[in-house]
């Protein structure tokens, strides 16, 4: 009787163990998604600004059509990705696709801003000043969640491949999650800063 009460001790002890692991996992798996809905807030705010900056750069630059189409489509592609990756928040092919949509934006963006500079009348339009800071505000704020996410990602990953945890991971479908990499614009990249005097 003693030693049965013992091994049913230590069944239940094995089993909050087990459960505890399992909980700890849910907890980091939530996390990550977490995070990611905090990136997926700011993205729709710079997805809404995209379209006033196109539409007040239009009025001033007439010969520079191809640069706003490209935002617009690239704004289209990163949507996309956005929304395949909100649906599956974590998934690595998703994160990559919508890594690879962002830096298209981002590069495009950027292409939009240079090419503006040439527009003295642009630049000193009170609502293209306005949104470029409002944009450059909500940039910020992705760089700064997609850290927070990319960091709840490292932390899950590395839970789950953890010795007694990746046997439950392995057994409860816990998979990898993906981080997030935006690739900065090669052009960007290659090219120093000017400074004027």
């Amino acid at each position: 009787m003693f030693s049965f009460l013992i091994l049913l001790g230590l069944v239940l002890l094995f089993i909050f163990w087990a459960v505890g692991l399992y909980n700890g996992l849910v907890g980091a798996r939530n996390a990550f998604k977490n995070a990611f809905a905090q990136i997926d807030v700011q993205l729709q705010r710079r997805f809404e600004l995209i379209p006033n900056l196109v539409e007040i750069a239009k009025g001033y630059m007439t010969h520079e059509r191809e640069t706003l189409e490209a935002v617009m489509t690239a704004r289209a592609a990163a949507m996309s990705g956005a929304s395949a990756a909100k649906s599956h928040p974590g998934d690595p092919e998703a994160m990559a696709r919508m890594g690879s949509s962002e830096g298209l934006l981002g590069g495009a963006l950027g292409r939009l801003l240079a090419v503006s500079e040439a527009y003295p009348d642009l630049k000193a339009n009170q609502t293209m000043m306005q949104l470029t800071e409002e944009l450059t505000s909500t940039e910020n704020k992705v760089a700064f969640a997609r850290q927070a996410y990319n960091d709840a990602v490292t932390s899950y990953n590395t839970r789950r491949e953890m010795f007694p945890t990746s046997l439950i991971a392995g057994n409860f479908g816990f998979g990898p999650a993906g981080l997030l990499d935006i690739p900065a614009d090669q052009a960007q990249m290659k090219q120093a800063p000017q400074v004027k005097f």
